[in-house]
Formats: C-alpha cells, structure tokens, sequence
C-alpha cells in the first residue's frame, strides 16, 4: 500500500470509529459488535504504531470513547476511566500473562472477576458520606448524575467503618434479568415498546433528567475497584473485602489466581455457569493484585498495563431467513438486513441480523428460507455467522443484491474499491436528505434543541423543509399544529434555531456535512482560508498545502463547492445569518511569543485540558502538529505520555517540556 492508501484507511477507520463511540456511549445503541468494533480498534492502533507519520492525539486510539450528555454537569476525574483490553481468545491470556511477568520480574498475583454488562459509574465519598457519582464519559470528564444514583437503594448513602477520609469506589450500574423482564411486561400492558437490552436501559436510565423515574427503574450496582490516597490495604482483592465491611455490594464472585491454569479453570467454569446467574456478564475481568505493581506496570494511552478483559464466544440461535430489507443511510451507503423467524438469544427476542454488504451476502452464499446460525457479537448486535447448506430447499432462491434505490429509485453504484454500494442521488433520496439535517442539528454542529430524527421526519413529510436552509424559514405557526409538537415545543425550537446563528464559523463548516470533514478537519480549513467565500475558491494545490489535509479531503471539498445545489443553499444560509468566517475573536492573538514554533503535544495535564493547551500554543502565534518531525521545536509532555513519542523526540534532540514549561514561555 502506498503512504497515500495508508493515510486514507488510517483517515476511515478513525471516522468510523468515533462515529461508532458515539452511538454506543451516547446514543446506547450500536450498530457493530464488539468483536467487530475491536478489529477495527486493533487494525487502527497496528497503523498508526507502524505509521507514526500519521499520528493525531484526536484519534479514537488515544481516548476511551464519549457517552458525555450536554444536560449534565461535567465533573474532571481525579484519576481517569480509562477502558480495558479486549481480547477473545487463550492465546492473548497467555500473553498478557507472560507480558506482566517479563516487566515485573517477581511474583504476583491476578484477580479474575467477572466482567459486568451495565454502564460504568465512579462514587466518590468523603468523611462517610456519598458526595458525587460520575459517569465514564471520555476517560477525562463524567456526567454528574448524583441524584440519579441516589435512588438505587444498593448504593450506600453513608458507610460505616475503618474507612479512609476520602476515596473513589467504581463498578457498574446494571438490571438483573427478571426485574428486566417485569418491566418490560409492565411496559406492554400499558401500551408501550418495551426496552431492548437491561445494559442499554441501564446505561440510559442513569442520563434520565427526572430522578423519581430512575427510582422506578430497578437498576442496581456492583462496586468492583478502590482508588484514593490512603486505602487499607496495597492488594486489590483485600480492598475489595475492607470496603464490603464497609457496606458496599461487592461481587463475592471473584478468585486470586497465582498460576495461568488457575485463571483459565476460573475463565471455563464462568463461561458455562454465567446462563445461572441472575444478571448478564460477558466474560472475565484479569487485573494485577499488587497496587504497588499496578503503578510499576503503567499504562498506554487508553489501557492500563496491569488489566485486561476476556470475551465470551457470543451465544448462537438457529432460525430461518424470511426476508431481507435494504436500508439507505446518511451518505447513501445501502446496508442489507435479515429478517428472521424469531429466535431467544443471550437474553433477548432476536429478528433482524445485519448482512452488512453485496460480499459478505456471497460469502455466505445465503437464499431465501435458508436456516441459518445467528450469533450476538459482544452480546448486542445479531449476525448471520453460518448458513445451514444441507437444510436448504433445493428451490430457494439466491439473496441477489438489489440494483436500485429502495427509497428513490436511482441506480445504485459501487464506487472502486469500496465494500459498500451507494444511491448517488444525495439531493433528493429522503433518508439521505433527513440524515443531513439530522448531522446538521448535532450537538457538535449546530446544537439545535428539540429536534431529534422523529421531528425531522415529520417535518420532511409535510414538506416544511427539504434541506437545512429550510430550517431557518420555519415560524412557530407552522409547526404547532403538528402531531407531537405544541406552542412551548414550537417556540424553543425556534428559539434554538435562532440561537445556532451565533454558532462559530469552524463548526458552521462541520454542519454542512462534506464528506471527510469532521471537527478538526473544519478547524484546520476555517484557520487557514477564514471564511466559506475563500475557502470555495480553494485550488486543490492550496487545500493540500494546509497542514494535514490530504488530496481526499482536497477533491471532496472541491466537489462540494462545485455542485451548484450546495452553493445555493450556503447562500440562504448565509442570507439567515449563519457565520461563515472567523470572528475577531477567533483570529486574534494574545501575543506573538510562539511565532514560527511548532509544538507537539501529548498525555495528560494538570492545569488545563489538550484541547485548552492547544488554543494557548495558537493564541501565542505557535502552530501546533500531529507529530513528531525534526521540524518540531518542543515536545509539550504531560502524565502518560506515549512511549513511542517520547522516544522519537529524544532520538531527534527535541526539546521536552511540561506544561508549566510551556506557560513561561508565554508569560502566564
């Protein structure tokens, strides 16, 4: 593969995967498995460790996915929550295993529990008492959902005991499995769709605005995880039992292994027993007993050295193929999806599984009425895994691809190269249209309130609006009459609308939804060309001479500016008021202390956030870039650097400084 082949891949995997982050922390509902998700992890991070020319401290490998809630106040971890390894199979135990041994040189001992699946949550105590409960979030900052967790009656309000002035405790929130089922029967006899999953409906219970809702879901909470600055005892598992005296649920089971075949008989004897248990579980948790070899072990960028998770093999069902539908996404790509006879898997009631492409459906060689082996990846997600070939009537009929738009009609392609076939009618094929306003509307574009996918389709159905200029002619007697909405609903939509006019112009240029234009990349344009008018005038020799922006960025945003659709609706935006240059405020500099410096930055800080850090080097005239190069003048190091980075400053004599380092040189 050439560097330009790499860099795309690289440039893919990562926007597929925040994409995929986003919808399994924020949204609680994935698309992929979370086998599928790890491959894609892991190719990534086997990229970027061989490619390190590429390297951005924003990739989805050097932070734990976000399920971050605007609604919420954001508390600052004391110590991140950071995420685990996956690994599913043996082998990689034996690894980490040996990895563990080799660095530590001397005895220890792993803990296995259980790996829960519900959502992660951090309880903080001081002098007794519970004071904040905090979610994962991005590894870095949380959701304060304190008075969420105060209603589930398995978390202590106040403990008793020998117990340290302050500490953090950390486990998981989740449902057990018949309280699930009481619920959701109750759901359907008044009426309602029952909930999906107990992880998801845990998960979302806890983003809930209104706490007595949350005290009727029967959530509860297993604490598995012990940090502050003087705690009882420096073994986990003895930490576990002090704070168990103390009045806190923790797992009884969990078992101290001091041998490999004692973590393997523990692993075996879980993957069977674990359809006993009265919550679901999706494999083991291994974690280094000795704190003290914890902190001697360290972590990479997004895992800690000393713990890693094991995965189940998913359950399988055997069901019937009845049909297959073809659903058309925001960018076109179509996706083909089973529908099946009904089958009870790993806890749940599956009929669809997803086929993903034209290749994979000829891989499996599947026909209509086929019997087929369906299997959750990671538990969540369906997939047709294996086709029962000798059960097949000798009269099926071949799963054939379809060649035409199911939602418009246009024919579709298949561009060179790609997996995925597309309906290239972006202009009018409805779901392509509603995803792009619904990309529009996004927290991170234009952060317009009270309008979800539901509104947006009913407002596209009553042709109030065809694309997202149409937003900012809506009047609120348009939209009161309408099903769901009344005057309050109309009015703060309207009022939200109004507010996104105050939006920056880089996120502005986000919104518009060019393809391979995310956040940084729209940061990195509106920088460099300060306004839309310069930056549609942009050659493809000055889009490629901004730093980071590739010949595939380049050719799409030129293609974008040269469809006369996209240019007229930019000018009715434009006639609305939106903001599309940099204000004063973005341009200017609060001196030029930096100027011509180039600053690299990496791991974690004290005093301000990465991306804080970044605005002070810009402000200050400095540039800052991806990575490393002898055109680097300093290398900006906080706790947890990566290793690889620090190496190659230090092989190319580049300056290291900290962050205090770094507010000297600008005088603060």
């Amino acid at each position: 593969m050439s560097n330009m082949d790499i860099a795309h891949e690289i440039e893919h995997l990562r926007e597929e995967l925040n994409q995929h982050n986003y919808r399994y922390y924020v949204l609680n509902s994935p698309v992929i498995s979370d086998y599928e998700y790890d491959q894609m992890m892991n190719r990534l991070i086997k990229l970027e460790s061989e490619h390190p020319e590429f390297f951005d401290p924003d990739s989805p490998t050097q932070r734990v996915g976000s399920d971050i809630n605007i609604d919420f106040k954001q508390v600052k971890h004391k110590y991140p929550m950071l995420s685990l390894g996956n690994t599913y199979n043996e082998g990689e135990i034996t690894d980490f295993y040996n990895r563990v041994a080799k660095a530590l040189n001397e005895p220890f001992e792993i803990v296995c529990e259980l790996k829960y699946d519900g959502a992660s949550i951090s309880l903080t105590y001081e002098n007794g008492q519970l004071v904040r409960g905090v979610t994962r979030g991005d590894g870095t900052r949380g959701d304060d959902v304190t008075a969420n967790i105060r209603t589930i009656k398995s978390i202590p309000l106040k403990i008793k005991g020998d117990y340290p002035p302050a500490f953090e405790i950390r486990g998981e929130v989740y449902i057990p499995r018949l309280k699930f089922d009481e619920m959701n029967r109750e759901r359907i006899e008044a009426g309602e769709e029952p909930f999906s999953n107990p992880r998801n409906t845990a998960a979302g219970s806890l983003k809930l605005q209104n706490s007595k809702q949350v005290a009727q879901r029967p959530l509860d909470c297993f604490l598995y995880y012990l940090l502050g600055e003087n705690l009882p005892s420096d073994k986990h598992a003895e930490n576990l039992e002090k704070a168990r005296s103390w009045g806190f649920k923790i797992p009884k089971e969990y078992k101290v292994c001091r041998t490999l075949d004692e973590i393997f008989e523990f692993i075996h004897y879980w993957d069977s027993a674990r359809k006993d248990l009265p919550y679901d579980i999706d494999g083991i948790v291994l974690k280094v007993n000795d704190l003290g070899q914890q902190r001697r072990l360290g972590f990479t960028a997004k895992n800690p050295r000393w713990a890693i998770s094991y995965k189940f093999k998913a359950e399988q069902g055997y069901t019937k193929l009845l049909s297959v539908d073809f659903q058309v996404g925001r960018t076109g790509a179509v996706t083909p999806v089973a529908n099946l006879e009904p089958v009870h898997l790993a806890g749940t009631i599956v009929k669809r599984a997803s086929l993903h492409n034209a290749d994979f459906i000829r891989s499996l060689d599947l026909h209509l009425g086929d019997m087929v082996y369906v299997e959750k990846g990671g538990e969540i997600i369906p997939k047709i895994v294996e086709v029962d070939i000798e059960a097949r009537n000798p009269d099926a009929e071949p799963v054939k691809f379809i060649t035409h738009c199911p939602e418009c009609g246009t024919v579709l392609v298949r561009p060179e190269g790609e997996a995925a076939h597309y309906c290239p009618n972006a202009e009018s094929c409805p779901p392509q249209v509603k995803g792009r306003i619904e990309h529009f509307i996004s927290r991170k574009a234009m952060n317009i309130d009270g309008l979800g996918a539901e509104t947006i389709d009913l407002l596209y159905s009553v042709n109030l609006i065809k694309d997202i200029s149409d937003l900012y002619s809506l009047h609120p007697m348009q939209l009161t009459p309408l099903e769901r909405l009344g005057e309050k609903s109309a009015r703060n939509i309207i009022r939200s609308i109004e507010e996104s006019k105050k939006v920056p112009f880089s996120r502005v240029l986000f919104a518009l939804g060019i393809r391979y234009v995310g956040e940084t990349v729209a940061k990195k344009l509106a920088m460099a060309f300060k306004s839309i008018d310069r930056l549609e005038q942009a050659t493809f020799e000055e889009l490629t001479a901004v730093d980071e922006i590739g010949e595939r960025i380049a050719q799409s945003v030129i293609e974008y500016f040269a469809d006369e659709k996209n240019r007229e609706i930019i000018e009715k935006l434009k006639k609305a008021g939106l903001q599309f240059e940099l204000s004063e405020e973005e341009m200017q500099t609060t001196s030029d202390a930096l100027a011509g410096k180039s600053f690299v930055i990496s791991g974690t800080f004290a005093k301000h956030s990465r991306d804080e850090i970044k605005q002070l080097i810009e402000k200050n005239g400095g540039k800052n870039s991806s990575s490393i190069s002898s055109k680097t003048d300093y290398l900006v190091a906080g706790d947890k650097i990566g290793p690889a980075k620090l190496a190659k400053a230090e092989k190319l004599g580049i300056p290291i400084i900290s962050e205090d380092d770094l507010l000297n040189l600008i005088g603060q």
